[in-house]
């Protein structure tokens, strides 16, 4: 496995991390996700320790809870041989106290969580949407002194627009307050838009990328081709409406290169659009999931070797769109990339 940099930070992360969204099984979404048990997890849990993947992440959220639950009994016994990640700020219940990243919510949370994972630490702690009503200097005031409780040891945002990062890292560094070093987002070879404005802000600022569904959402397995229909036991079928649109017609072009891809390198379809996320600029790890050992060791086996530049071109290629006002013309017109395009 290889280890990198989060961000800026002296923490080393795994290229691919584990993502416990598939354990617990609780609610609509996450039960289409997967219903994974403790016992299970275990066995996920020894195969990605094995493989050098040190780090797994979960939310509040994630099956009302149980996801950190059954990820706690997985690791029980083994704390210090990996590091956990999970989020909150999303609403867990109807109440007034139930969403947002005010001080009351986040302390509430933060204990929630440090119960149900049976740890006295969260490695990496990430607010899983922006609070509009909260002023940046309480939400960064308050992660700060539970930095300095001891019970957190980083910090990162997710879902972030580019000002609302921007905002709270200049107000970190205005106050002399804990940095976000980690940006959880979405980014695939269907999804780009990441790299538009929080690629090159992640490069300025020392904001290294955690991905999430790096398969498109369940798209890029290798079981969606043109023409054809949804696969029957694919989670699309319930899942696909919550999810990052994808245009059709773009998601088939990639998937047309993917599989020559595949044909031309003996590798899966999910291994090679992994391992083209993996080269992309400030990606410190991609969060992988799997119900079940079989897709995990599948997902593992993006690591140790690398595509070439010309098969990366033709992803790149396949896989690209015409960013809104007012990227575009720094990656059509040669006179705003020279000036002042970013660095990717």
């Amino acid at each position: 496995m290889e280890y990198r940099r989060l961000g800026a930070s002296g923490l080393l992360v795994p290229a691919l991390s584990f993502g416990a969204g598939t354990f617990g099984g609780r609610g609509e979404l996450f039960s289409a996700w997967g219903d994974t048990d403790a016992e299970q997890a275990r066995r996920l849990v020894d195969i990605s320790l094995d493989a050098g993947v040190t780090m797994f992440d979960t939310a509040d959220v994630y099956s009302d809870g149980a996801s950190e639950e059954v990820l706690g009994a997985a690791i029980k016994g083994r704390r210090d041989q990996l590091l956990l990640s999970t989020k909150a700020s999303l609403p867990t219940g109807p109440g007034p106290f139930d969403a947002g990243s005010g001080r009351w919510r986040l302390i509430k949370a933060v204990e929630g969580a440090l119960r149900r994972l049976g740890t006295d630490h969260i490695d990496l702690f990430q607010l899983h949407a922006f609070d509009a009503h909260t002023p940046v200097e309480e939400v960064l005031a308050a992660l700060d002194d539970l930095v300095r409780a001891g019970k957190i040891r980083y910090l990162g945002a997710s879902n972030f627009a580019g000002w609302q990062l921007m905002k709270s890292l200049a107000a970190a560094d205005r106050y002399g307050l804990t940095r976000y070093v980690a940006h959880q987002v979405y980014y695939s070879l269907v999804g780009r838009d990441y790299e538009w404005e929080l690629m090159p802000l992640g490069l300025d600022q020392g904001v290294g990328a955690v991905v999430w569904s790096p398969l498109g959402w369940g798209r890029l397995t290798g079981k969606i081709r043109r023409g054809q229909p949804l696969p029957e036991g694919s989670r699309l079928h319930r899942t696909a409406e919550a999810g990052p649109p994808v245009d059709d017609d773009k998601l088939y072009d990639v998937v047309d290169v993917l599989d020559e891809l595949a044909a031309e390198t003996g590798k899966t379809v999910p291994q090679i659009a992994l391992n083209w996320l993996l080269r992309r600029p400030t990606v410190s790890t991609v969060i992988v999931g799997a119900r079940n050992a079989e897709q995990l060791r599948q997902n593992l086996g993006a690591v140790g070797w690398e595509l070439d530049a010309e098969q990366i071109a033709r992803l790149d290629k396949a896989g690209a769109t015409t960013p809104a006002y007012p990227y575009y013309p720094y990656y059509r017109l040669p006179d705003f990339a020279r000036l002042s395009a970013p660095a990717v």
